[in-house]
Parts: structure tokens; sequence; C-alpha cells
């Protein structure tokens, strides 16, 4: 059994709307929903809200609609809680369904490719280290090792003053999460454990990572979305 959950909450208050506002030519939600339904890997793709016009869109883009209790739609409800609402729902949190694979797709990823979550799915299921969940990351930008930090007279102090020295090239490169999605075994979410301390990661290039949190992230990321996905590099 493979399930892919969308959580899309109806509260979002720097971007009011943003799961079902107008990202180019089609509501934000509707990116990810395609990406899950191209991928080809899922049994059923769901949308998780407690608001009723988020549940006419996800119609709309062709999946289901799971109705979540109000109290998982606040500021503070985790993604791991939300999805374990999820998978009782659906009733999968039967011993036989442990590893069944449930992907969370955010609702607001116009960069996430299809292809993306079959090269997590094929990393995870073949991976032999137990880990439970497999999720997209890229590389800072800048070594984090060399990072800077400025006390109250504005005065510059290294974070980590052993490295002062140290070329850039001879230090460990350090990765993020995308917060795109996270693929993982049924028992990985129901045991409240981390993706972040518990997964693997596939690295995609910054290029396609995108935070959209305020309307000047939205304004960028259409930007960058028209210049680089073109007819002939869209998937």
């Amino acid at each position: 059994m493979r399930v892919c959950v969308i959580p899309a909450r109806g509260g979002s208050k720097r971007i009011p709307r943003k799961n079902i506002k107008n990202f180019l030519n089609k509501p934000m939600l509707h990116y990810a929903a395609e990406g899950a339904l191209k991928s080809g890997l899922f049994d059923q793709v769901y949308v998780s809200t407690e608001d009723l016009e988020i549940a006419e869109v996800a119609a709309q883009a062709g999946v289901k609609v799971l109705i979540r209790n109000s109290e998982l739609a606040d500021d503070f409800s985790t993604t791991v809680a939300v999805i374990a609402d999820a998978i009782y729902q659906l009733g999968l949190d039967g011993a036989e369904y442990n590893n069944s694979i449930l992907a969370c797709i955010y609702p607001c990823v116009p960069f996430m490719l299809a292809d993306d979550l079959q090269q997590a799915m094929h990393k995870l299921l073949e991976n032999k280290t137990g880990a439970g969940y497999c999720f997209p990351v890229t590389q800072f930008p800048s070594a984090i090792q060399r990072a800077l930090k400025i006390n109250e007279q504005g005065q510059m102090h290294p974070f980590y003053s052993e490295n002062i020295a140290v070329r850039t090239q001879d230090l460990e490169p350090a990765y993020y999460d995308a917060g795109q999605f996270y693929l993982g075994r049924i028992s990985a979410w129901l045991s409240g454990k981390s993706p972040h301390m518990n997964g693997l990661g596939l690295v995609v290039p910054s290029w396609r990572v995108v935070d959209i949190d305020t309307p000047e992230d939205w304004q960028r990321a259409e930007l960058i979305y028209r210049a680089l996905f073109s007819q002939e590099f869209k998937q």
C-alpha cells in the first residue's frame, strides 16, 4: 500500500489562503497534487484539511479529501501529528501496514518534480540501514562552519573560531531540508520519530528549493518558475 497525503490547512497568515491562491495559472495546491499523481507511485492521493474551500479545490485536482480536526490545523500542529491522524482515519495503523509507504507532500511545492518522488521511493526501498524516511535536501550555499555572528557593539565574531584558518573546500558540506515532502514507512510515522533523525537525504539542486512564506517570496518564486520551467523542462 502506498498513499500520499497533502496537508493543507486554511489558516495561513502571512499569505492569506496561500494553499489555494493562484500561482501563475492554477491554484498552488494543484502543483503538489499533480506531482503526486504524475509520479504513478500511489494507490491513493489525499488532501488533509479542515477547510471546505480547500477541499473543493483538492477535488478539482482529482484527489480525495480527508477532513481533519480543527485542533490539528493551528500554527503549532506538527507534520508528524497531522500524518498520524490521517493514518488513523484511513485505517492504516494495523501491523500489516507497518512497511507500507506514506508520502507527505507539502501544498506549496511548484518546483517539486514527479521524478523527485520516484527517486526518493527507490532510495528508501533499496536502503538497508533501516531508515524510516527519505526526503529532499540541498546544500547550504556557504560553509556553515564559517558562520559569523554580530555582538551588541556590531562587531563580527565566528561561531566556530577553530575553523577560521580552515579552507572552505576542506570543510564538510552541510545540507538543509528542502521543505517539499517526506516519504516514510507507516511504522516510522506512528513512532513519532522526526524524519531528520531517522531519514535518508535525496540531494536536489538549490534552484528548485524556494521557501514561499511572504508575498515577496511568492513574487520571486513566480519569476524563477517563469524563467526555468519553460515547456521543455516540465515533466
